[in-house]
């Protein structure tokens, strides 16, 4: 009887680096590296040289130094007597705070266009149409400048607001004001236990999302039908109501007064921040739309069709049986338009909004001359955050994806 057994292997020689079809692609992959790494290092020792030739020397100690110039929006204490460093640091939270709440709208405007433009309703369909052409086929650069220009040309100064017979008033109970200089609005005082209660409503807000899961893996699992609208309501508001009663009514309202020639008190949300805010949204909301259409197309119709057999109704149709379905198409896209509003930021300084590249790749830039130091900063930060984002929505994407058993 003869018994098969495999071959023995051979002795590793360094010829089999080239002739051995099992190591010959990591030999071209380890060349390529050397080559690139070499040609980095070239690159890097020519500009260093070209640096000492000119007299300069790469450093970062001018983030310490004075800034001397102000900035119109703030998350944090600043003013012209602090360093470049906080500058910097106020241009990086601008940046983000625009960008989180163009990420927030441009999705609402998407998804809603998206769904919109499937619509029996033959005008929303063509509405919304209208809305994705001619938003996405025009430089999002020129929505930011109509949108400032309608801002401070449309809206009333300050002054209109002035006298018995004043020719603009406020709006929501004479809380809010909307002038060519920006919203005014009710700034928040927080009191002792103040943060509590936003602590008790943020943490109402994950309990609401854990119970619309809940309700969704049940109906999934057993098929029992757990109400979701008055449920998640009641869990977001009524713990934090509860909590600021018992606290004393911790948090109060800095209301904005119209004082001298213009409005003192209350947030100032500054008109170059609407413009850039919303041209983002509704630039970017026209791309997410069509994604949101595509994914909801590559859905079988059929599977809509024994939802409906099944006696669900069109929104459970949509929230339970197709939108799970398409998200695993519309997320890696939307990954990429989160991304993009992050970098088209960086347009601000067309409507004098003061993002990282109006501080420090803009003024502390061109006050201090340091162009190499400003821009490696600027490319860390993006890159940063932009890794960040691609991070954090492919855990998402990684969650919504189909399991196979």
């Amino acid at each position: 009887m003869t018994t098969l057994s495999d071959p023995p292997q051979s002795a590793f020689k360094p010829s089999m680096l080239l002739n051995d079809t099992r190591y010959r692609g990591y030999t071209f992959q380890f060349i390529a590296l050397v080559c690139v790494a070499a040609l980095f290092a070239y690159l890097g020792s020519n500009l260093l040289q070209n640096l000492r030739d000119a007299g300069l020397v790469i450093s970062f100690n001018f983030l310490g130094d004075a800034a001397n110039y102000d900035i119109n929006q703030t998350l944090i204490e600043y003013n012209n007597q602090m360093d470049h460093w906080r500058a910097a640091l106020v241009g990086v939270l601008n940046t983000l705070l625009v960008s989180f709440l163009a990420c927030i709208t441009a999705t609402i405007f998407g998804v809603f266009a998206g769904v919109a433009r499937l619509s029996q309703n033959w005008l929303m369909r063509k509405l919304m149409s209208a809305y994705v052409e001619a938003f996405r086929n025009v430089p999002v650069l020129i929505w930011i400048i109509i949108i400032f220009t309608v801002m401070t040309a449309v809206m009333p100064a300050p002054r209109d607001f002035r006298g018995e017979d004043a020719a603009a008033s406020m709006v929501l109970f004479d809380s809010v004001a909307f002038t060519n200089r920006g919203v005014y609005v009710p700034k928040p005082i927080f009191g002792p236990g103040g943060w509590a209660v936003v602590l008790v409503f943020i943490a109402s807000l994950v309990g609401a999302v854990w119970y619309r899961r809940y309700a969704t893996k049940l109906l999934y699992e057993t098929g029992k039908l757990l109400p979701t609208g008055w449920p998640t309501l009641a869990i977001i508001f009524l713990p934090a109501i509860l909590a600021y009663f018992v606290l004393g009514q911790p948090i109060s309202l800095e209301y904005p007064e119209l004082g001298g020639f213009n409005f003192t008190g209350g947030i100032n949300i500054l008109g170059s921040l609407i413009a850039l805010w919303f041209a983002l949204a509704i630039y970017t909301g026209a791309f997410i739309a069509e994604n949101v259409r595509a994914g909801i197309l590559s859905v079988s119709k059929g599977q809509t069709e024994a939802a409906a057999s099944l006696g669900l109704r069109p929104r459970r149709i949509m929230n339970l049986v197709i939108l799970p379905q398409a998200l695993r198409v519309i997320i890696p896209p939307l990954i990429s338009h989160y991304l993009n509003i992050t970098k088209n930021s960086s347009l601000a300084i067309a409507v004098g909004y003061m993002d990282l590249t109006g501080t420090l790749g803009g003024i502390t830039l061109n006050q201090t001359g340091r162009a190499i130091e400003c821009i490696l900063l600027l490319m860390a930060f993006y890159l940063t955050i932009s890794l960040s984002i691609s991070a954090i929505m492919n855990v998402y994407n990684n969650s919504v994806k189909l399991k196979e058993r």
